[in-house]
């Protein structure tokens, strides 16, 4: 377990700094009158990554932590389970985005982890798969005028757009 968690921290940190040094292609500072420049909040949040990885690496090397004085096991078979679920229900939700759009695969995602993996109810089910991508809607596409992918759902929209736009 120690050694994955010191080999998970070092990966960690050397994505972090790839996309310190990627965001800041793109300028990094203030824009007076504007706000952040593109690449401030890629570029802090890596940096913020790598202090994080930094933490993790020391810690597991002293030994501060009761997985990095374990030597069992990094995963065990129902945690490998768990994982192709999240991996192949992600893939899934992706191949759904990109056919029906965020707003209809979204839910079917939502639906397979909170009522199929996590054995809520319908209601919360329900309530949850219809909230969010409303919510994410309003957010993203009408406050942030950040358009998501609507895949063959994008001419239901056009309603939508002629109201708020």
């Amino acid at each position: 377990m120690r050694r994955a968690e010191l080999f998970t921290a070092v990966v960690f940190a050397l994505l972090s700094g790839y996309l310190m040094w990627k965001s800041a292609e793109l300028p990094v500072g203030w824009i007076p009158d504007k706000g952040p420049a593109g690449g401030a909040f890629p570029f802090w949040l890596s940096a913020a990554m790598l202090a994080c990885s930094a933490w993790i690496f020391v810690r597991a090397l002293r030994g501060a932590t009761p997985e990095s004085r374990t030597h069992g096991p990094f995963m065990d078979g129902p945690t490998v389970k768990l994982l192709a679920m999240a991996g192949g229900s992600l893939l899934v939700a992706l191949i759904l985005i990109t056919w029906l759009g965020f707003y209809v695969a979204i839910p079917f995602l939502f639906v397979f982890w909170v009522r199929l993996v996590g054995r809520r109810s319908w209601m919360t089910t329900g309530i949850l798969a219809v909230t969010v991508p409303v919510l994410t809607f309003f957010f993203f596409e009408i406050g942030m005028r950040i358009l998501l992918p609507k895949g063959i759902t994008e001419p239901l929209f056009y309603p939508l757009y002629q109201t708020f736009f």
